[in-house]
This record gives structure tokens, C-alpha cells and sequence, in this order.
């Protein structure tokens, strides 16, 4: 189980660490910025307007849910409504807490998806899928945005480096993503031999050997899961979408909203952040996005209120029920593990036995 041993000296730590970081940015970043009476102008924020963003985030969540069923719940599973919605809850907990680029999250949705009697090369092959589904519209967005951007199609302008520089990054990442689905079905098969053979250094060679097969297998059931217009891959663009709808709600909250097409652009730009190895980018986040906005020439002052605001209901919202979740998953578990000790369910139903590609991924 992917756990952290929680003592009192690092539960103390991590909460300073956090307390730090959230009084900086609300406390001495105004103030350092020249932004006058931060604190105030939150509080007169329109209630409606706020009240909508923490709504729009609601439905990102459940977007977020209905993709990971649509991926991981095919056939019979132990993987309910109920099971569905503690993975994805606890996942985006330990992402936000954890660790960077979704590592945490990653992690435990495999983990328990794996406890629910799935076997771990389908596992493997469905976080791929699920993941390329999920950041396809982050890159597809970064393309479409970045060049309607800079071309002027779309208003709000924006220089080199925040339009035309994000959107070839992406058309990289897109092009490279297709590379990897024309490598053959029995990839796998034709590279294990290579890294055949005895000892640790064969091991490693063979694991790494299987990256390649993995990545492909994952693709093309991304694609299939696309081709057969599968109902729930739209919770991917609602992922992203509301949550940048909270982010729009926050502007018209405190001000006047920049147009749509540079709140989405300096989303996306703000959101690489998340690389950083901060809890959920606490920090590189707000900091990528205000100088995102100011780059594109919203006032600044807004920009930071906007911002922060966003992060507080996008960040916080999900942390508290998320470690509800996280405890409610492992009673889960636990009770997975008391039903296969007795013998109540196979780990595998024959009925849920799909054609598979190189890797264990449905590609039809």
C-alpha cells in the first residue's frame, strides 16, 4: 500500500511547510507586489460569483470520475459508484499533498485498482490510456490556444514566449504520442529477447525494454476508447474545463474577466507548475499563472486576487474530502482482501475477459 508513515515530527513539518507557503502568498506577496488591502478585497468578493466557482469545481471532480470509470470499469469489477469516487477523491488528495506532477495520485489509483483483483499489466496499460486522455486536452489546448493566440484569431494577443513557445511544445508531445502507436502490436515480444538473460542488469534492461510496448498499448486504447464514442471520455474536457471555469468565475468575482481564450492559455501556462516538487505546485502554481496574466496585460492586482482565489477553492475544496476518502478506501481494500480470503470473488470473471493488445489494453 502506498502509504506515508505519518510521525508527529513530519505531520508538524508538512503542516508548517504548508502554513508558510499560504501565508506568503496571501499575506506577504501582496504586499511585496504593492497589491494594497488583499484581504479585504477577498472578502468583497460577489458571493454568487464565488459560490459558482466552488460549484464549477464540483463538476470538474465529477468529470474526473466518470473518466476514470469510462478507463478502468469494463466488464465486471469490484469497482463501484462508491469505489469509484474514493479512488479519484484520495488520488487528488495525495496529488495536491504529496507530490509533484501527480506522482501521489498516480500512484495510489493504480494501487488500489490493482487490490480490486485487476491484473497489473491491464492496470498499467489503463492508467496510460487514462493518462493520455486526460492530458490530451492539455495539450491540445496549449496547441489550439497558443496559435490562435498569436496569430491574432483569437483576442487577447500575448508574446513569443506565451503562445507560439507553448504551442510547438505541445505539437512535440501530440506528434510524439502518435510516433509511439505505430510501433507493431508484438513490440513487447520482439524487444524481450533483447534484454533476455540472467542477472540484475538483464532485468533492468528487460523492464525498461517493455516501457516502449507499454506506452503503445496504452495509446491505442485511448484511441479506441475515442473511435467507439465512449460517452465518458467527455469527462476529460470537463475536468479541465470547469476548473478553468472556476478561475473565470474568480475574475468576474473581483473585476472585470480578460477574455476567455488568455484565461485558458494562462491556465494551462500556470498549471506547469505541478512540476515542481512542491505539493501540488503550492506556490509555482499561482506564481506561473499571475505571470502569465500580466504577460498578456491583465492588471495585476486582479490577477493576483483572481488567482488566489482560484487556488483556494481548487486546491482546498478537494483536500478535506479526499482524506475522508483515503481512510474510506482502505476499509475498502481491507474488505477486498477479507473476500478473497474466503473465496467470495475471482479476481477475474470470465465474462470480463477482453481482446487485448500487446499490454493487456482493449483495442476494440
Amino acid at each position: 500500500m502506498p502509504r506515508v508513515i505519518l510521525t508527529r515530527r513530519r505531520v508538524i513539518g508538512f503542516a508548517l511547510f504548508v502554513l508558510a507557503i499560504v501565508a506568503f502568498l496571501y499575506f506577504v506577496l501582496p504586499k511585496l507586489a504593492g497589491v494594497g488591502k488583499t484581504l479585504h478585497r477577498l472578502e468583497r468578493g460577489n458571493t454568487w460569483w464565488i459560490l459558482a466557482g466552488a460549484a464549477f469545481e464540483v463538476c470538474s471532480f465529477g468529470g474526473y470520475i466518470v473518466l476514470f470509470r469510462t478507463v478502468f470499469v469494463r466488464g465486471w469489477s469490484r469497482i463501484g459508484w462508491r469505489e469509484s469516487y474514493q479512488i479519484t477523491m484520495a488520488g487528488l488528495a495525495a496529488t495536491r499533498l504529496f507530490a509533484a506532477a501527480g506522482a501521489g495520485g498516480i500512484a495510489l489509483t493504480a494501487w488500489a485498482v490493482r487490490r480490486s483483483g485487476m491484473l497489473p499489466r491491464i492496470v498499467a496499460c489503463r492508467m496510460v490510456a487514462f493518462m493520455v486522455l486526460l492530458y490530451s486536452i492539455y495539450v491540445g489546448s496549449l496547441l489550439i490556444a497558443g496559435l490562435g493566440l498569436g496569430t491574432g484569431l483569437f483576442p487577447g494577443g500575448g508574446a513569443f514566449a506565451i503562445t507560439y513557445l507553448p504551442a510547438i511544445l505541445a505539437a512535440v508531445i501530440i506528434a510524439g504520442a502518435f510516433a509511439v502507436t505505430l510501433l507493431p502490436d508484438d513490440t513487447e515480444r520482439r524487444l524481450h529477447h533483447w534484454g533476455s538473460g540472467y542477472g540484475r542488469r538483464a532485468r533492468w534492461i528487460a523492464r525498461a525494454l517493455t516501457v516502449p510496448a507499454l506506452a503503445a498499448s496504452g495509446v491505442r486504447t485511448a484511441v479506441s476508447l475515442i473511435r467507439s464514442r465512449e460517452a465518458g471520455v467527455l469527462g476529460a474536457p470537463a475536468w479541465w474545463g470547469f476548473d478553468i471555469c472556476v478561475l473565470w468565475a474568480m475574475f468576474h468575482a473581483f473585476g472585470s474577466a480578460p477574455p476567455f481564450t488568455v484565461i485558458r492559455m494562462a491556465y494551462f501556462v500556470g498549471t506547469l507548475g505541478n512540476l515542481l516538487p512542491l505539493p501540488g505546485g503550492l506556490g509555482g502554481v499561482e506564481g506561473g499563472m499571475i505571470g502569465a496574466f500580466v504577460a498578456f496585460g491583465v492588471d495585476f492586482n486582479l490577477a493576483v486576487v483572481a488567482v488566489l482565489s482560484y487556488r483556494g477553492i481548487s486546491f482546498w475544496l478537494p483536500t478535506l474530502p479526499g482524506a475522508i476518502a483515503y481512510f474510506q478506501l482502505r476499509r475498502t481494500v481491507a474488505r477486498w482482501r477479507g473476500d478473497a480470503g474466503t473465496g467470495q470473488h475471482a479476481a477475474v470473471r470470465p465474462e470480463s475477459v477482453e481482446r487485448t493488445g500487446a499490454l493487456g489494453g482493449s483495442v476494440g
